[in-house]
């Protein structure tokens, strides 16, 4: 994790706009049920704590609870800007734009919208940035908090059986562990836990 120099938003209060930091708390108040301690570190390296990050949560339930929206994709939009990169994304038969927007809390990660025809969001959630080499995992003991992506974690530990998740915004994955780390993890059956599409723990089952 490396955090940027400070982004266009102040902390968030009753009258600040609600722009890119606040949306770096947004994701982090649901991070912090996992990983306490790298959030705390997180909040301290954006100068804010963790009132700002649940007054920030509050604002963002209120924004997409709110009878003006005008749908998701619209909605990040007027809270993170123009998209830095647009294009065509399968899934199966299927075909999304998918828009992918920096977040300088993760400089190597994009957060994805991947929008159907007519614009209803399909997904929402952390990808490694175009052109950046992520980790290539080859054992249980190699998956630590935050430094995979759903896809990642797939590939690497592939077949693996999507479950769903504890709650919005949150997925997981189990698969079957390998010899070839520390400790015996052949034969075992482990649950990766991601929020917004990056890891956050591991669990053998």
């Amino acid at each position: 994790m490396a955090v940027m120099s400070p982004v266009s938003d102040p902390v968030p209060g009753s009258s600040t706009a609600f722009g890119p930091l606040a949306f770096q708390l947004v994701l982090l108040r649901r991070m912090a049920d996992y990983q306490p301690v790298l959030v705390e570190e997180a909040l301290r390296e954006l100068g804010t704590d963790r009132t700002a990050m649940r007054e920030a949560n509050r604002r963002w339930q209120a924004i997409i609870r709110s009878p003006r929206q005008r749908g998701a994709g619209t909605r990040y939009r007027s809270v993170l800007g123009p998209p830095e990169s647009t294009g065509e994304r399968r899934v199966g038969e299927l075909a999304f734009e998918a828009s992918l927007w920096p977040v300088p809390l993760w400089p190597d990660l994009r957060f994805e919208v991947l929008a159907a025809p007519g614009g209803a969001v399909w997904n929402e959630w952390l990808v490694r940035a175009p052109g950046t080499p992520g980790p290539e995992p080859r054992a249980v003991a190699d998956l630590r908090p935050w430094s995979c992506t759903v896809d990642e974690v797939a590939r690497a530990f592939a077949p693996v059986r999507p479950m769903e998740g504890t709650a919005p915004g949150r997925w997981q994955l189990a698969f079957g562990g390998r010899g070839d780390g520390p400790g015996d993890e052949r034969g075992g059956e482990y649950v990766a836990d991601f929020t917004w599409g990056l890891l956050q723990q591991v669990t053998r089952r």
